[in-house]
Formats: structure tokens, C-alpha cells, sequence
């Protein structure tokens, strides 16, 4: 049987970076209070690209750093929760845009734990034998469904794109993976609703933008991290003091401090970037892997722990070699 190996991954952002200081022009907010509660400083985002587009941009980079063809890729999987339409879906734009026309392709909804959702569905198809090479992206222009009157939630998301090509590999590559949910709490955060509305409906309001109880998720979200981490060292066999780097979902900078000191982890350990991107969704943890791929600091042999967490509600954790 075959393992799964990450050949390569890369990363994409929108040109416009939105501050602090921007959103305090539009809402009563500071850039302290929202340094202060988020460890956000700014966000990237479009001003016209899509969800699509930030993924071909990926796409693109990731197969001329490889050298693989569009052709030689048998699977596309993104992630997403805001793509460009209902249908098409996101992945089969993605495989018409670079051609690769011998490719299955299909999105995953799963919020911000997409991107590990994804990359354990392209591995169980690789271990399977069915397939040899996948692309996975996770990827949000989640300002599509921000309110930016509301400064609870304004101030922490953003735009951007990350992902991987996989491969089988005889060793290393992603070693355990364990995906939970928990739908009976999934009013907790929502989005972009959808009534029904036909000749036999009343017509309602949708609830467009993201609605989140904000307390609710900080407490599941610092209560699931450890316990996720903490059940795949006891699956894997491999101890945290042999993991180079947990990359978390950056959701907010005080969630990973309070995972940090649950597991008696110095912060050091986990890599953050969201004062730079705020919370990007499914997108956060590949944005984070292209970032420390090209800052040099993911070598050959490293064992990084995968974290997230989010709407759905949902979670999961995974063990990668490098």
C-alpha cells in the first residue's frame, strides 16, 4: 500500500491589505481592541478576484514548481464554503481553467477544517490505488459574506488560496488523520442562508452574512485542539516532543495560546501568521504550509501536526512526514 506524500505546496493572497486602522474607518472599533482580542493586524482582500481565480493562481504555481502536467493529475479537491457558484463547482472551474482533463474534480464544505478534510479524502484514494497525483486547495473570499457594519465580525476574516499536490509515496507523507463533527451545535456559526422561495413560500429575508456566537466557538475550539492533538499522537505512536511545528486554523491568536498551554507546548511551536491574513477559513492552514515552504522552514523528514476547527461544527487533526 502506498503512503501519501506532499510534493509541494504554495500559497495566494490578493494584493489589497486591509488594516486596523481601515476598519476603524467603516466601524467603532481600534486597532488595539482588535490586536487585543485577535492578534489580527490586517487582512488581504479582493477587490474583484473569486474564489476560483485565487485557486488557478495556486494551481499554477504548484505545478511549475513540481513540473508535473495538468494531464497527470487524476483528482482536484477544494475546499471551500464560498465558492462561485452552487454549480460549477469551484474544482471543476479549476480543472477546466489548467487543463487537466483526466482529472476527477469536487469541492468539500466543511469550513475551516476543509483543507484537512481534503487532503484525508486524497489520501485514502492514493492509499486505495485509485488515483497517484491530487491537487488539494483550500481557498475563501469569505468578504463576500462579511458584514462590515457588524465589528464582531468584520475584523477577522480575509481573503486568500493555499494548496498542495499529493502523491504516492513508499514512506513517509501523511502518517493518521481523524476528522470529527458535532452538526447539533452548527447554529453556532452560519452563513450565506438560503430559504426556500417558490410560488407556494411566503417570502423570508435570507440571513446572508456570517452570524457567529462568538463565545460559544472559543470555548469549543479551545476545548477540541488539544483533545484532537492529543489523539493523534496516541494513534500515530509519535510524541510531540518529535513534532517540528503544529500549524493550527488562525482563527484568533488567543485560541492557539490557550491550545499551547493546555498542552504544555511553548507557542513557539505553533506557526501563526494571522496577524497577517486574519482568518481565512479553509484556506488558513495552506496558506500557512506555502508560507513556511518557501521561508525555508519545512525540510525533508519533519513531522508537522495539522490542526483545525470550525463551522459545522467540525475538527480534525493530522500527522505529516515531510
Amino acid at each position: 500500500m502506498y503512503n501519501t506524500g506532499i510534493m509541494a505546496v504554495e500559497c495566494y493572497a490578493p494584493e489589497r491589505a486591509v488594516t486596523n486602522d481601515d476598519l476603524a474607518k467603516l466601524v467603532d472599533t481600534s486597532d488595539e481592541w482588535i490586536y487585543s482580542r485577535t492578534g489580527i493586524k490586517s487582512r488581504h482582500v479582493s477587490t474583484g478576484e473569486n474564489t476560483s481565480q485565487m485557486c488557478i493562481k495556486v494551481a499554477e504555481r504548484l505545478l511549475e514548481k513540481t513540473g508535473v502536467k495538468p494531464e497527470e493529475l487524476d483528482l482536484i479537491i477544494v475546499a471551500t464554503i464560498t465558492p462561485d457558484f452552487a454549480t460549477p463547482s469551484t474544482a471543476c472551474l479549476v480543472q477546466g481553467a489548467i487543463g487537466a482533463d483526466n482529472a476527477a474534480a469536487f469541492d468539500v464544505s466543511a469550513a475551516c477544517s476543509g483543507f484537512i478534510y481534503s487532503l484525508s479524502i486524497a489520501d485514502k484514494f492514493i492509499k486505495a490505488g485509485e488515483y497517484k497525483k491530487a491537487l488539494v486547495i483550500g481557498a475563501e473570499t469569505l468578504s463576500k459574506y462579511v458584514d462590515w457594519q457588524d465589528r464582531t465580525t468584520c475584523v477577522l476574516f480575509g481573503d486568500g488560496a493555499g494548496g498542495a499536490i499529493v502523491e504516492a509515496r513508499e514512506r513517509g507523507g501523511i502518517i493518521a488523520d481523524v476528522l470529527h463533527a458535532k452538526g447539533s451545535d452548527g447554529m453556532k456559526l452560519t452563513g450565506c442562508e438560503k430559504k426556500v422561495r417558490n410560488f407556494l413560500s411566503s417570502p423570508e429575508p435570507d440571513r446572508h452574512y456570517f452570524i457567529m456566537d462568538g463565545k460559544a466557538i472559543f470555548n469549543f475550539a479551545t476545548k477540541v485542539i488539544p483533545q484532537s492533538i492529543n489523539i493523534i499522537t496516541q494513534k500515530s505512536g509519535v510524541s510531540l516532543d518529535d513534532v517540528k511545528y503544529i500549524v493550527p486554523h488562525q482563527a484568533n491568536y488567543r485560541i492557539i495560546e490557550f491550545a499551547a498551554r493546555k498542552l504544555k507546548l511553548p507557542i513557539e511551536k505553533f506557526y501563526i501568521n494571522i496577524d497577517r491574513y486574519g482568518n481565512t477559513s479553509a484556506a488558513s492552514i495552506a496558506i500557512a504550509l506555502g508560507e513556511m515552504s518557501n521561508e525555508g522552514l519545512l525540510q525533508r523528514g519533519d513531522k508537522v501536526i495539522l490542526t483545525g476547527f470550525g463551522a459545522g461544527l467540525t475538527w480534525g487533526s493530522m500527522l505529516i512526514e515531510w
